[in-house]
Parts: C-alpha cells; sequence; structure tokens
C-alpha cells in the first residue's frame, strides 16, 4: 500500500507535441525545445522520411512559468518560420528568373522552327531566330548561380540576426525553467 501512495504522489502528467524538421536542424530543435521545458519523448523513437524528422516532445503539464513559456516558444517557432522562409527565398526567385529565360528561348526556337518548315522555307530568318533561342537554353543555369549567390549574400545576414533572436529567446526561457 506504501509503494502505490508513493507511484500516486510521483505522478506527473504530461502534454505532448511533435514537431517535423529538416534533418540538420533537429538538433537545433531539440536545444531550443527543451528551454521551454520540452524534453524528447524517450519512449518513441525519431522517424526520418524524406529527410525530415519526426520528433516526439512532453513536458509536465504543471510546468512553472507555463504562460510565458509558452509565448517564448511561439515567438521561437515564428522566427525558425521566418529562417525557413529566408532559406527558401535564396533560390525561388532565381528559379522563376531562370524559367522565364527559357521559355522566352523556347518561344524563339519555336519561331525557328516555324520559319524553316514555312513553304517557302526562310532560313534567313531561322537562323536569327535560332540565335537567341540557343542563347535562352545556354544562359538559365548562369542566371540561377548568379541570382542565388545575390540573394544569399542579401539574406545571409537577415538570417544571423534571426538566429541572435532565437538564442535570446532560448535563453529567457531556460532563466524561466532554472531561476
Amino acid at each position: 500500500m506504501n509503494e502505490i501512495t508513493k507511484s500516486c504522489r510521483d505522478f506527473v502528467g504530461y502534454e505532448y507535441k511533435e514537431i517535423t524538421a529538416e534533418r540538420d536542424r533537429a538538433s537545433m530543435y531539440l536545444d531550443c525545445y527543451m528551454n521551454f521545458g520540452w524534453s524528447a519523448d524517450e519512449n518513441i523513437q525519431l522517424s526520418v522520411i524524406m529527410g525530415k524528422v519526426t520528433i516526439k516532445l512532453k513536458r509536465d503539464r504543471k510546468i512553472l512559468n507555463k504562460t510565458e513559456l509558452t509565448r517564448l516558444q511561439r515567438h521561437f517557432e515564428a522566427c525558425m518560420n521566418e529562417i525557413d522562409e529566408m532559406e527558401k527565398s535564396k533560390t525561388s526567385g532565381a528559379t522563376i528568373w531562370a524559367l522565364v529565360i527559357a521559355f522566352i528561348g523556347t518561344a524563339f526556337m519555336a519561331g525557328s522552327v516555324f520559319a524553316v518548315t514555312n513553304q517557302p522555307p526562310i532560313i534567313w530568318l531561322c537562323i536569327v531566330l535560332a540565335v537567341p533561342a540557343f542563347t535562352g537554353w545556354l544562359l538559365p543555369p548562369f542566371v540561377y548561380k548568379a541570382r542565388v549567390r545575390e540573394k544569399t549574400a542579401n539574406v545571409i545576414p537577415h538570417i544571423e540576426q534571426k538566429y541572435d533572436e532565437i538564442y535570446e529567446i532560448c535563453e529567457k526561457g531556460s532563466k524561466l525553467l532554472n531561476g
């Protein structure tokens, strides 16, 4: 009877959370969520699907300063989402530019083909249209790389600012937990 009474006093009710993150950021998510009272649920294995890791977390439902920790956690999640968007922005604009140039090159090639299949064939027009067509097909990889380099140079300082903000948020959360 004494052991049953003791185990009832030791009962901890948990709340659970599941997050999915890129494999290279999983450790950061785990480290940061620990500052908001979460710990990895040791009863469940991490699952990795297509480069994304699903992490199961738990924390005591009666944790002190839960409201403030939850507010800080939401701020952290918003910062991580902003970082993800900035990372995606490095290549999205470059991809659009490369596709537009390739599409224009394809349009010139279509004009070139129509010129050569015309009755009678207009060879000079075919050649004139083929030059920008091939240029439009050869240029996109170079434009893509240049645009990615340019955007990366512009975005990196903002990403670093967000990481600094995240570290401050985690530091505040850690102080609330331990202080």
